[in-house]
């Protein structure tokens, strides 16, 4: 994940980048308004940590100018100012979080995380049918909150189930864009790997519609258990 942080005193800049690059991030830089700008137009900017006093431009100018472009990368605002009217100007401006200085750290940590994964949430990153959570980027799959390896081949397919939830998905359709492969008749390749998921999912899964194909399931981990997202 690539962060930027727009930050002009050099202690708290220092502190953030140690603190976050420890915990895996890459993490890009910048002192002023206008640099953080041009910074942010780079490919892959996951979310920008964003100090409201810069020396050139406020910290909400440079807000509006990120929205006003159709950035919607996620922005956590730092700032001394505590009123709650500057908030308020922070959120309208389209900053999704807002931390006030001083602050400690490891809340900071969890905000990162929490938008992160709203924002992976939103653009099907994590795809959620009742109690299946598939994250399509670190390729793991959770079952009522409990994680399950699959192997890559297995992955593929519940993910191809998940993306096509309610339809019903013949073995033909399964062979080739799973496989690669021209349907054959004689293959069974396809009902075992669905064996294989029942048995780490749950039997009820994924459902046989007979003489059609397989459909996501619909009991405690399928579609009916809780709402479907995104």
């Amino acid at each position: 994940m690539k962060l930027l942080v727009v930050e002009d005193e050099a202690q708290i800049l220092s502190f953030l980048l140690k603190g976050l690059r420890a915990d895996g991030y890459e993490v890009l830089h910048a002192s002023t308004g206008e640099e953080g700008l041009a910074m942010a137009q780079q490919a892959g900017i996951d979310l920008i940590v964003l100090d409201l006093g810069l020396p050139d431009l406020d910290g909400t100018e440079v807000l509006r100018r990120l929205r006003d472009r159709g950035d919607h990368v996620p922005v956590i605002v730092l700032t001394a100012r505590g009123e709650t009217a500057d908030r308020i100007v922070g959120l309208n401006q389209g900053a999704d979080d807002y931390l006030g200085k001083p602050f400690e750290f490891d809340e900071l940590l969890a905000r990162i995380r929490a938008r992160l994964r709203w924002r992976d949430e939103e653009q099907g990153l994590v795809l959620h049918v009742g109690g299946l959570a598939l994250d399509v980027r670190t390729r793991r799959i959770r079952v009522q909150g409990r994680e399950v390896e699959l192997t890559a081949r297995e992955f593929e397919l519940m993910e191809m189930l998940m993306r096509n939830r309610g339809e019903v998905l013949s073995r033909e359709h399964l062979l080739s864009r799973v496989w690669g492969m021209e349907f054959d008749p004689g293959s069974n390749v396809v009902d075992v790997y669905i064996g294989h998921l029942r048995r780490k999912l749950g039997e009820d899964s994924i459902e046989t519609v007979r003489g059609a194909g397989y459909r996501l399931g619909t009991g405690p981990t399928g579609m009916n258990s809780q709402n479907v997202t995104p």
